[in-house]
């Protein structure tokens, strides 16, 4: 049995890298081809390209799923339509030990995906939004599209672009009294990490006087504020492309800022749920060959297997925000999906078995 495992297994999993390459591939000439609508100035199409190359490692992780859904109908296919399936079934090789045979390499899978979504992803994503919003913001006031807002207590801060080694370019702050009052506006075109606080350089404040406005400029000044680099590396990625530990922790750094961390609970329960999510379509992939798609063409197969991916996908990117306007639990707007796919599949095999 150890033979046919592997039979089986590099048949599903070559069919699975041969997908996700070409999914990653499309997503990525898409991605570039948008990205080309921001190009001027001094963000080039070099800039471009390396900035989409950069996020490769994201659209693995996020593509993995589909891919592992289409590759295995495409590999299971392979050997149904040959009717090598039909010989092993009649060998006396159980519905059980060939789906075992296919959820072997899909560990390993996950494995490698949980590696790329927790340490490369995160990484890669932050060098790709550094070098971009400093190409398009070059430290001008709030110039940088990419930049970011965050509110801590009364203060507004916009920070054009967040560079490896605690180092911020373009660093706008609003200072609010408890009315909701504007007392000051403050850039300074850069700010330095040191020990535990921030110093800002070449600092233009404007003062808000009943009826005038007073300007003045400051070469250096201290700037604490609880937002670390580390935090910081968080804060300018969006929730999808961030570690499970950089979700936990700013979940609950937002918690104790009393703001709305229901958009990073729906990524953490993504995250944390992406096997089970991979788990569920192979089955539900497993399911079509011994079932419904048992003696179709290949290209049938691959048909479905898009279209049930696709509708998958809708429906997780449907549940999402739901979950955030009817004020209902992320965890359960990730785990519904998967949870019918996978009793869908358990029930089709049932059915074949």
């Amino acid at each position: 049995m150890g033979k046919l495992d592997r039979y089986i297994g590099l048949h599903v999993f070559f069919a699975i890298l041969a997908v996700l390459g070409v999914i990653v591939g499309l997503v990525l000439l898409f991605a570039f081809i948008d990205e080309l609508g921001d190009v001027k100035g001094s963000y080039g199409t070099l800039d471009a390209l390396i900035y989409v190359l950069l996020t490769m490692p994201r659209r693995i992780y996020e593509m993995l799923p589909m891919a592992a859904l289409i590759g295995c109908l495409i590999g299971l296919g392979t050997l149904a339509s040959s009717s090598e399936l039909t010989i092993m079934r009649a060998a006396g090789v159980s519905l059980g030990q060939i789906v075992w045979a296919v959820m072997k390499p899909m560990l390993m899978l996950m494995l490698v995906g949980f590696a790329i979504g927790e340490y490369l992803a995160p990484w890669s994503e932050d060098l790709a939004q550094a070098g971009r919003s400093l190409a398009q913001g070059r430290g001008e006031a709030q110039s940088s599209k990419n930049g970011l807002w965050h509110r801590q207590g009364n203060e507004f801060i916009h920070i054009n672009s967040v560079q490896p080694g605690g180092v911020l370019l373009g660093v706008t702050r609003y200072d609010f009294d408890s009315g909701q009052n504007l007392l000051s506006a403050s850039f300074a075109r850069q700010a330095n990490y040191q020990q535990d606080h921030w110093v800002l350089h070449d600092i233009s404040i404007t003062h808000f006087r009943d009826g005038y406005t007073e300007v003045n400029g400051v070469g250096e000044q201290r700037w604490d504020v609880e937002l670390t680099p580390s935090l910081l590396s968080i804060v300018v990625l969006e929730p999808e492309a961030l570690s499970m530990t950089g979700l936990w922790n700013y979940i609950h750094y937002l918690a104790e800022q009393n703001l709305n961390n229901n958009r990073y609970w729906l990524a953490f329960w993504t995250k944390t749920l992406q096997p089970l999510v991979v788990v569920a379509l192979v089955l539900m992939a497993i399911s079509f060959v011994f079932g419904p798609l048992r003696s179709v063409t290949l290209g049938q197969r691959v048909f479905t297997g898009v279209i049930v991916g696709f509708v998958f996908r809708i429906i997780q990117d449907l549940l999402g925000p739901a979950s955030q306007v009817f004020n209902f639990s992320p965890f359960l707007a990730v785990i519904l999906p998967a949870t019918s796919c996978g009793l869908a599949g358990l029930w089709l095999l049932r059915k074949a078995g």
